[in-house]
C-alpha cells in the first residue's frame, strides 16, 4: 500500500504543478465552459479572478506537500484533504456549466488518488 499511496502523491503532486505552474495560460480539451486558459475557466464558473488565485496557492502548496511528503509524511494528510475538497468543487462547477462528462474526468481522477492517498495515510494504517 505505501508504494502505491507514493505513486499517487507524485501523480498528484507533478500534475497540480503542470497544470498551475506550466499549463496556466493554455487551453486544453478539459477547462470548462468554452475557456482558454485558467483565469477563463473561473470567469466560465461564475467566480472571481481572486478564487483562481487562492484554489491555485492551496493546489501548489498542496503539491509541494504532497512530493514533500515522500520524505516527511506529516503534511501528506492534509495536503491529499485539501486537493480532494478542490476536486469535489471542480467536478461541481463542470457541473453546474453543463460541462460534457469527459471535462470532469481529470477531476475525478485527482479525486479518486487522493481517496487512495487518504486511506493510506489514515492513523492507524
Amino acid at each position: 500500500m505505501k508504494t502505491l499511496v507514493q505513486i499517487c502523491q507524485i501523480i498528484v503532486g507533478l500534475g497540480l504543478l503542470n497544470v498551475w505552474l506550466l499549463r496556466f495560460n493554455k487551453p486544453t480539451a478539459y477547462r470548462g465552459g468554452t475557456a482558454a486558459n485558467m483565469l477563463g475557466e473561473f470567469a466560465a464558473y461564475g467566480l472571481p479572478a481572486w478564487s483562481c488565485y487562492l484554489v491555485g496557492f492551496l493546489k501548489v502548496a498542496s503539491a509541494f506537500a504532497l512530493l514533500a511528503g515522500l520524505l516527511y509524511p506529516k503534511p501528506v494528510l492534509p495536503a491529499a484533504t485539501v486537493v480532494a475538497v478542490l476536486m469535489l468543487g471542480a467536478v461541481a462547477m463542470h457541473v453546474k456549466v453543463r460541462d460534457p462528462f469527459k471535462k470532469s474526468v481529470p477531476a475525478l481522477a485527482v479525486l479518486v488518488l487522493c481517496v487512495i492517498i487518504i486511506a493510506g495515510q489514515w492513523p492507524g494504517r
